[in-house]
């Protein structure tokens, strides 16, 4: 049974599905949008709003620079991309108090029919 557990785990072992996690996010901040299926959307959106809350807390002194900085290093999987979510995005959202993405739902794939989804960071 599941009794008091949390988070998707998209039928992958918890090494699978933390490098999955890792690629999709670092993608999606360095392109601005990916497509993918509904459910790892929404997977993964929880966990890049909390990026981009990091970055902007070492901006504004909240925590330390240096530590934000090596936080985003180590959850992203290229560190010119943790600069970028640091440097540009931490300024765009400065002033927003959160909800950073959104999610389209499209349709299903052609291929298996699995439901497709747009998640993009707002601008």
């Amino acid at each position: 049974m599941r009794h008091q557990r949390y988070g998707r785990t998209l039928g992958r072992s918890s090494g699978h599905r933390k490098a999955l996690f890792k690629n999709l996010i670092t993608e999606l901040f360095r392109h601005g949008q990916i497509e993918t299926t509904e459910a790892k959307a929404k997977a993964i959106r929880p966990l890049a709003e909390r990026m981009i809350t990091i970055a902007k807390n070492g901006r504004s002194g909240r925590i330390n620079e240096v530590h934000a900085r090596r936080l985003l290093v180590a959850r992203l999987n290229a560190p010119e991309v943790a600069a970028l979510v640091y440097d540009v995005l931490g300024q765009r959202f400065a002033d927003r108090p959160g909800g950073y993405t959104r999610i389209f739902k499209m349709g299903p794939r052609k291929g298996d029919g699995a439901r497709m989804a747009i998640i993009e960071l707002v601008e």
